[in-house]
């Protein structure tokens, strides 16, 4: 009888077992593992994948990858292939790790996310060196999540729910228990956290903790907003009631302290809808016939204390968030709108730059410090701007803040007049130092009183504006430069702007070529000369918006720091942000130890300043991210209503998938995609930034003029389509 022959059932190999190890390993980089621990790791225990991981040790330990650090004992060596950085998820779901040190963004493929979020501070294995031009890695340890709440709508299903997220960023829902789902209901719009993430769970466990409403109510979505951005809607309790019993009355005793400016003429210019006026100036003719002029800021730091609850909620939320219906200050209204704000016909503490100047804008003498003023009236840039352009100081009832023609008093008009003056000649010098004027044309809404936006215009920078500003300039950097000059050196915070990086700028020459414009990119000189030519020649242009925007793009990005390197776009050595306590946290500081250093102090903590530094640059980054997306809803609910109209618009942006369009009437932007355009099929040129169709030939170009119908307007997932009509040539 023939004998079978017994075939031993071999183990399937473990698959990626470099990579598993390596993860396990870096997990606990502190730690040593045997291989039974590993094993466990692993979920595997018999003999043959014992072995594999047994003999994979020893490979990775005779690679110096890992070191035996007791008998069968193994840990992590760190290497040169280990990094850390910031992941940059894609809304295709795969990744980008930024390193500090790196020139080039380790690629994450969406299997090797291995749990980390978007925007977590991770740590990265680079398996892979330089594949289609980019290193790859793999995630191996989360070190800090970016945030842990998000906002979707939540799908309950009998025994539990999911929360499907709205951010496309965001590449898994969230598993919810019934019994954390609180008072949601099927299709409510949610704010989830995430409390665990299981070993073998495809998506997170999370815990709804705010119901924000239905999908689409303009309440709901513009809490959705804040909400998505973790930035608060209200103050809590504790605070609003801390900041009502501080005594905000005017005081002799203090006053003493201070320098008492309340006879000196004094006023605010603001837009007619402001609410807190964080800045005054005052004019007096000198015997010597210099004008000295203060800047007078609210003195915020009077009354908030560093240490207080009051304190750490405004530095926590860094800066107020201004929405298109809404603002979400970052201090309570008794101080935002009453104690701090320079009200006409009231006394308040404030904190000033005083400068003497000549008739050409010369300082003969500047002078820092606490003050007391009194406004003597208000105005709002319209007013100032009539006042101005007529040379008259009879204000008409159609630009009067109150509805009522009125004369305003003649020496403050003859103020105005000479600081628009002053202003005029500040900003030719500044210009012809090599500042850049980007005047971007602001949109704004019309809303009725359920905030449905009945009308779209646009706000441009006049002279009065620029009056202003001329001056906060002025005292943001000359402050800085106090400070910044002093020997030794001071921790101090500043508003830097690094030069443009010249990829950027080559990009932008490439497009504008396409409207028949250049840039000059010799030099510092000349880039900036030709920058500027370049944004007066837009002017009024259908590309304006298009251009200014990309032409802000290729600048680097603004940001606060003690380590001062200039401010490349206003063409100063030393800036600061000093003129805006009551919604920049910034500011505050700029007080605090200005004050300081007028007392003698010495200097502070570079290190936790640069730190509060770092946490004002990020909320800023958020509040403006907030800001856009209220202006895109509330673009998209203005176009829901428009939408039997046709629009003229201009191609903003080409890509492989869709067309994006800017309607000139109102700047809303939309998307045409290539699959819904029905008379030929068109395909992506990006080096011609077009479309071109297969059959037609005809092509969109980045720049050209079309005219287009509404397709969708998606409120909740602020998502706007397009129907291509036809170009302006086949319509006209």
């Amino acid at each position: 009888m023939k004998r079978k022959s017994r075939r031993i059932k071999k183990s399937p190999k473990i698959e990626n077992i470099t990579q598993g190890i390596l993860k396990i390993l870096k997990s606990e980089p502190n730690q040593s593992f045997n291989y039974k621990q590993i094993a466990s790791k692993f979920g595997v225990n018999d003999a043959s994948s014992r072995n594999q991981i047994i003999k994979k040790l020893s490979q990775l330990a005779a690679k110096k990858q890992i070191e035996e650090v007791g008998r069968g004992k193994f840990k992590i060596i760190p290497n040169i292939n280990t990094y850390s950085g910031i992941l940059d998820v894609t809304s295709k779901g795969s990744g980008y790790v930024i390193v500090e040190d790196l020139e080039d963004d380790i690629f994450i493929p969406n299997n090797n996310l291995n749990k980390a979020l978007h925007g977590d501070e991770v740590e990265v294995y680079v398996y892979r060196r330089k594949r289609r031009g980019k290193s790859e890695g793999e995630i191996t340890r989360v070190i800090t999540r970016k945030k842990n709440e998000f906002v979707g709508v939540i799908e309950i299903q009998k025994n539990y729910a999911f929360v499907n997220m709205q951010d496309p960023k965001m590449y898994t829902d969230v598993f919810v228990p019934k019994n954390k789902i609180g008072e949601a209901e099927d299709g409510d719009k949610v704010l989830v956290r995430l409390e665990d993430w299981p070993e073998n769970a495809d998506s997170p466990f999370g815990k709804v903790v705010k119901v924000l409403g239905k999908p689409g109510e303009h309440n709901t979505e513009i809490h959705a907003i804040l909400a998505q951005y973790g930035l608060p809607y209200d103050f809590p309790e504790e605070v609003e009631e801390y900041a009502n019993t501080l005594d905000t009355s005017i005081q002799d005793s203090e006053i003493k302290k201070r320098r008492d400016m309340r006879d000196i003429l004094t006023f605010t210019i603001d837009p007619k809808d402001a609410k807190d006026f964080d800045d005054a100036l005052s004019f007096q003719v000198l015997d010597n016939g210099n004008y000295e002029i203060g800047i007078h800021i609210a003195d915020v730091s009077h009354y908030v204390k560093p240490g207080t609850i009051l304190d750490d909620e405004a530095y926590e939320r860094a800066t107020s968030v201004y929405l298109v219906d809404r603002v979400v200050p970052m201090l309570p209204e008794v101080l935002s709108n009453n104690a701090c704000s320079l009200r006409p016909n009231e006394e308040k503490y404030t904190f000033s730059a005083v400068f003497e100047l000549t008739n050409k804008t010369e300082i003969k003498n500047q002078w820092f410090g606490r003050t007391a003023t009194y406004s003597d009236a208000r105005f709002s840039y319209e007013e100032a701007q009539y006042i101005i352009e007529t040379k008259e100081n009879l204000i008409p009832a159609e630009i009067s803040l109150t509805g009522k023609a009125y004369k305003t008093d003649q020496h403050i008009a003859d103020a105005i007049l000479k600081l628009d003056e002053l202003a005029k000649i500040m900003r030719t010098k500044r210009m012809q130092q090599g500042a850049i004027s980007f005047d971007k044309v602001e949109v704004k809404f019309g809303l009725n009183e359920n905030n449905e936006p009945i009308g779209v215009f646009f706000k441009t920078s006049k002279d009065a504006n620029k009056l202003i500003e001329e001056f906060m300039l002025l005292a943001n950097k000359k402050v800085a430069e106090f400070i910044g000059k002093q020997n030794p050196k001071k921790t101090f915070i500043y508003r830097v702007h690094d030069e443009p990086n010249d990829e950027k700028l080559a990009a932008l020459q490439n497009i504008i070529g396409r409207f028949g414009y250049k840039l000059d990119l010799r030099d510092r000189k000349t880039t900036t000369k030709s920058l500027n030519g370049l944004l007066k020649d837009v002017q009024g242009k259908k590309e304006q918006n298009l251009v200014d925007t990309l032409a802000i793009r290729s600048m680097s990005k603004a940001e606060y720091t003690t380590h001062n390197i200039g401010h490349y776009g206003l063409a100063f050595d030393y800036y600061s942000h000093f003129t805006s306590p009551i919604r920049r946290y910034p500011d505050v500081m700029a007080h605090r130890l200005l004050q300081h250093y007028l007392d003698k102090g010495k200097s502070a903590s570079e290190e936790e300043y640069e730190e509060k530094c770092n946490h004002s640059s990020s909320m800023e980054n958020l509040a403006a991210s907030a800001e856009r997306d209220s202006i895109k809803f509330m673009q998209i609910k203005f176009m829901k209503d428009h939408k039997d109209e046709q629009f003229l618009g201009v191609i903003s942006g080409v890509t492989e998938w869709g067309i994006y369009v800017e309607i000139i009437s109102n700047k809303c932007e939309g998307m045409i995609r290539l699959k819904d355009i029905s008379d030929d099929h068109f395909i992506f040129d990006q080096d011609e930034y077009a479309v071109i169709g297969q059959n037609s030939k005809k092509i969109y170009q980045l720049g050209d003029e079309v005219y287009v119908k509404v397709k969708n307007a998606d409120l909740v997932k602020r998502h706007l389509d397009f129907t291509l009509l036809g170009s302006k040539e086949d319509i006209e």
